[in-house]
């Protein structure tokens, strides 16, 4: 009897261990991809809070243009900006609209 307790025991240890451990390894397979995808996330937020830190306004674009173009960039009249359509049959110049909410 005591030698069936004990193998009962050790069955159950041994079927407790098996099951913890792949408890373990799917966890540590989800913290894995949680990582990767916060580690792109950070990325791309850095990109974009980059971005929004040198464009996010007009006089910071001037200053910019000072600073390092000089003169050689020019301010075009908005009118004159036009699109160019590139489909599979046809390539289309518009002119830009301009749409004021």
């Amino acid at each position: 009897m005591k030698k069936f307790v004990l193998v009962i025991v050790i069955f159950f240890l041994v079927l407790s261990t098996a099951i913890i451990k792949n408890t373990t390894k799917q966890i540590e397979d989800e913290i894995f991809t949680l990582k990767e995808n916060i580690r792109v996330l950070k990325s791309e937020f850095e990109n974009v809070s980059l971005e929004y830190d040198y464009l996010s306004s007009a006089e910071k674009l001037l200053e910019y243009q000072s600073l390092y173009f000089e003169d050689q960039l020019i301010q075009k009249n908005i009118n004159d900006i036009k699109i160019y359509n590139i489909s599979k049959d046809t390539n289309k110049i518009q002119n830009l609209k301009i749409i004021k909410e």
